[in-house]
């Protein structure tokens, strides 16, 4: 192994740690009203270069990127290539409800990813990403004039922030040049704090707080395959499949409710509730994808796929700490968990890549749509969300080196039954390295 990929592989490890132990100082992956519940806010999972095609990655195959999606994928490399890829993404809101407007903006890690062979047929990938985050901060003012004139005025906040990881080991194997299967190791860890207070104006009366504070871990498995079918001498056919297994939350859920005023602050109660013991099992669900893909000459990609998690008897719309701050009959709305669905489209377009006269016919072009429905109701209401993505890749000097930009345009929920719009604009970057693994030297 040559000094300069050596120094790469130490650059990507110490990357990689770096991000391992500097994730907790993040405070917000996501900020949206809706991540109030469950585990969060669900993140898009994937690269940049995945995300700029509508968030497709089941069934696709690449050389030139690691797709993270399905890790029977990892197999479509150069057998003695090295690769990393790291991407950013930064997320855009703006929310309506009732008359009301408010906007936000997060800078967050997407994924940072490394992969090598094993043998000719075989690769591995390690890597880590955020899987949820828990992101909001708002207020509201009790208007009771009764209540004003006997209390004075009384202020509602709440504010919650965390983040979930997932950090990752897969490993695939090519049989007969067509077949590929993938496995999957996946260790979910985080920490996230949700607080609401109630705040009178009057000094003659205490205010109260109450809140919880969610240490959280698991561990679980995900299986891939992809079969390629050649058409004809230009043109192939990929079929891919993933599954991830059912996860047991462990760690710890702590349970707290204090009154505090001018003279003197009471703890009401502060329980800790240990996940994974009888009568506090709280899970993540399991995940079934299919994908199709079409593939023509290094010219043309189009790919579809779909995915289903049930999550209605995880548990979460019923343990502590889940279930936002909701109270059956007092009138706020009802978090129930349902089965989450995705449908994406992506296509990708190089006009010519070995083209050494002009630059950007080089380049890769990316576009895709989407639809995916929420793992929750609200008041019996279905939470979806759709978008258009839009991304190209800029090579960089040398093999499959690359800087890839994506946009995506969308919008989740709705201003009807008093519920949340979110109309956002997000952006994506990702860096591609990626040099030879081991090389023989004609010279010393």
């Amino acid at each position: 192994m040559s000094r300069n990929i050596f120094s790469r592989c130490l650059l990507a490890v110490l990357l990689l740690a770096a991000a391992g132990t500097g994730v907790r100082a993040q405070s917000y992956g996501a900020f949206t009203p809706y991540s109030i519940f469950g585990v969060g806010d669900l993140l898009e999972s994937g690269s940049a270069y995945n995300r700029s095609m509508g968030g497709v990655g089941i069934a696709t195959r690449s050389p030139r990127f690691i797709n993270v999606l399905n890790p029977a994928s990892i197999t479509s490399r150069d057998s003695l290539s090295f690769m990393t890829d790291y991407s950013m993404y930064q997320d855009n809101k703006y929310f309506s409800q009732a008359g009301m407007k408010s906007v936000s903006n997060t800078l967050s890690l997407a994924d940072l990813v490394i992969s090598f062979p094993i043998t000719r047929h075989s690769a591995m990938m390690i890597g880590i990403m955020p899987y949820s985050s828990t992101g909001y901060g708002y207020n509201s003012i009790y208007g009771k004039s009764s209540l004003i004139a006997d209390v004075g005025s009384v202020v509602y906040t709440a504010n919650g922030r965390g983040t979930i990881y997932q950090a990752f080991a897969a490993a695939g194997v090519t049989f007969w040049d067509r077949l590929s299967l993938g496995a999957q190791g996946i260790f979910y860890f985080g920490h996230s704090e949700k607080m609401f207070t109630e705040t009178f104006s009057a000094s003659g009366y205490n205010g109260a707080a109450n809140g919880d504070e969610l240490e959280l871990s698991g561990w679980t498995g995900k299986f891939g395959l992809q079969y390629e079918q050649p058409i004809d001498r230009r043109s192939t056919l990929t079929l891919g499949a993933t599954y991830r297994l059912q996860t047991k939350l462990q760690g710890t859920v702590q349970d707290y409710r204090y009154s505090v005023g001018t003279a003197v602050t009471d703890t009401l109660y502060n329980n800790t509730i240990a996940l994974g013991t009888p009568g506090n099992d709280v899970r993540l669900a399991g995940e079934l994808g299919v994908g199709v893909s079409y593939h023509y000459r290094d010219l043309l990609l189009v790919s579809a796929d779909y995915t289903r998690a049930d999550w209605t008897g995880t548990g979460l719309d019923k343990a502590p700490g889940f279930a936002g701050n909701l109270i059956p009959g007092t009138g706020h709305s009802i978090f129930t968990t349902a089965v989450a669905q995705t449908y994406r489209l992506g296509a990708e377009f190089v006009p010519n890549r070995n083209d050494v006269r002009y630059y950007f016919n080089r380049c890769a072009y990316r576009a895709g749509v989407y639809h995916k429905q929420e793992y929750y109701l609200l008041d019996g209401h279905h939470i979806s969300a759709t978008g258009v993505t839009l991304g190209l890749t800029l090579p960089v000097y040398g093999g499959y080196n690359g800087i890839t930009l994506g946009v995506d345009f969308g919008q989740r929920g709705t201003v009807k039954d008093n519920l949340i719009r979110e109309r956002y604009i997000n952006f994506s970057v990702g860096f591609n390295l990626y040099d030879i693994w081991f090389r023989r030297m004609q010279y010393d």
